[in-house]
């Protein structure tokens, strides 16, 4: 087979791999599902119909804590790696990967829906933007703070011989008063117990179904238009 040849193919298959890990990435999956969706105000949600909602994400209860930038939350994902060798090649190996979350509403136009993402059955996808990113290095210590981190996980910052390991962190995570996109089928249901503040015997809740888990994201691309220009935390609509 001639050089060339056997060097396109190289080149394609490598494209073709590439496209395809971006296109099916849970992000563009997110995106692509949520743009066939219509957005909907509180007041027009109709029962058992798929929606999607934009507006400020608000904790029901006393909000999680973000483990690296201890922001008050209702939603994180964070993951620590090590770069590490075989002599051949290096690659980046996952040290932590969490998730935690609660439920929350989402204030809409000065109206209020809940939503509750599970894990266990999961029924939710999400994409976080990651705004929190840390490593370190051979000439790169760790910063106290991550070092404050990687303890609380059990993982030193540097190896045997108290050279610096190679170390990467993210974190994204929903902020009390983000703005962020949600979808889901929209359920009315009569309240047990009054909500402080909300007035009304009845709320919305954007719930998961057989087919359709719930779709969480802050991703600004996800926003209604005139809303997309609004990137920052604690955005108010």
């Amino acid at each position: 087979m001639e050089p060339f040849l056997i060097i396109s193919l190289f080149i394609g298959a490598t494209a073709i791999i590439i496209f395809l890990s971006h296109y099916f990435s849970n992000k563009q999956i997110i995106k692509r599902s949520l743009s066939k969706i219509p957005f909907r105000n509180v007041t027009n949600l109709r029962q058992n119909e798929l929606s999607k909602l934009h507006g400020k994400a608000l904790h029901v209860k006393a909000p999680l804590i973000a483990p690296y930038s201890k922001r008050e939350c209702i939603f994180y994902q964070i993951k620590i790696q090590k770069r590490v060798s075989n002599g051949k090649s290096t690659r980046w190996k996952t040290l932590v990967e969490e998730e935690r979350m609660q439920e929350f509403f989402i204030e809409n136009n000065g109206d209020m829906v809940i939503v509750k993402p599970t894990k266990h059955p999961k029924n939710y996808k999400c994409f976080l933007v990651k705004d929190q990113k840390q490593n370190s290095g051979t000439f790169n210590d760790a910063s106290p703070k991550f070092e404050a981190l990687l303890r609380s996980y059990n993982i030193d910052s540097t190896n045997w011989l108290g050279f610096n390991k190679t170390l990467r962190y993210e974190e994204g995570i929903i902020e009390i008063g983000e703005a962020i996109t949600v979808s889901g089928i929209a359920k009315w249901k009569s309240l047990s117990e009054p909500i402080p503040e909300y007035p009304y015997s009845k709320i919305a809740e954007l719930e998961s179904g057989v087919n359709q888990k719930l779709l969480i994201t802050d991703l600004p691309e996800t926003f209604p238009p005139i809303h997309k220009r609004l990137r920052g935390k604690r955005t108010t609509l």
